[in-house]
């Protein structure tokens, strides 16, 4: 078994003294793993960073086994998004949403997202929008999708302001009216086209999706929330206010 294909470097942990397991997310074969040989040597180490985008060679006798895996450089960003908090917070919730996918499964729509995240980690508000439509579509390739596009009530798609709760509908102002103390809080940029957020857009947005993320994966699997998300939207808020 082999493929070679581009990927994006999302994790490596070391194995034994000398290699490294890299996990890294490509187009077309979704999140994969591999056995780097060297790869804690001076020359893989500033290779096998969050963010690097690599190629990446895969082997292994059955497609099952972790496989022996070789990689190249392509772009080097690691140093880039060391440089600055939002960048290595996104990065690593970036891997950690990807990791709520199955292993090996393909997401091109998310390889995609992911590739024009890191490209604008510089700046925290436009970062900001990317990973919270980044979030809506990591929830539909889960099998929660969010309809943020008619109101739930009455079919209409104007003036959307609330998300049911219950059923991940959006609804309008004046549908939602009577229930607006139960319903979720729609940012108007998520559901059309609309100028660059504020502070109390882009938190409701965060909370809208937190919420879903909560309900539907971490809560069953019994996990936390990743450290890196509130540290993230910590870093955005601040930079909307200022």
């Amino acid at each position: 078994m082999e493929w070679r294909e581009e990927g994006i470097v999302l994790g490596v942990r070391r194995q034994g003294e000398t290699s490294a397991v890299v996990e890294i997310m490509t187009r077309e074969r979704g999140r994969h793993l591999g056995l780097v040989r060297g790869g804690r040597s001076r020359k893989l180490q500033p290779v096998l960073q969050p963010g690097n985008q690599v190629e990446a060679n895969w082997r292994a006798r059955l497609d099952e086994h972790l496989g022996f895996m070789t990689v190249e450089p392509l772009e080097l960003r690691a140093a880039r998004l060391m440089e600055s908090a939002i960048g290595l917070h996104g990065i690593q919730l970036l891997a950690a949403h990807i990791r709520l996918l199955p292993e090996r499964d393909a997401h091109p729509r998310l390889y995609d997202a992911i590739q024009t995240i890191v490209d604008h980690l510089a700046d925290p508000i436009a970062a900001g929008v990317m990973i919270l439509r980044f979030e809506v579509a990591l929830l539909e390739e889960l099998g929660f999708g969010l309809d943020l596009e008619t109101c739930a009530a009455t079919g209409t798609r104007d003036d959307l302001v609330y998300v049911s709760p219950k059923s991940g509908r959006a609804v309008s102002r004046a549908a939602g009216e009577p229930w607006k103390d139960r319903l979720l809080p729609l940012p108007g940029f998520l559901s059309q086209d609309a100028t660059r957020p504020d502070a109390a857009h882009l938190e409701a947005g965060f909370r809208m999706t937190g919420f879903f993320l909560a309900r539907h994966v971490w809560e069953p699997r019994a996990i936390e929330a990743p450290a890196s998300r509130s540290g993230a939207l910590g870093i955005i808020a601040r930079s909307v206010r200022e």
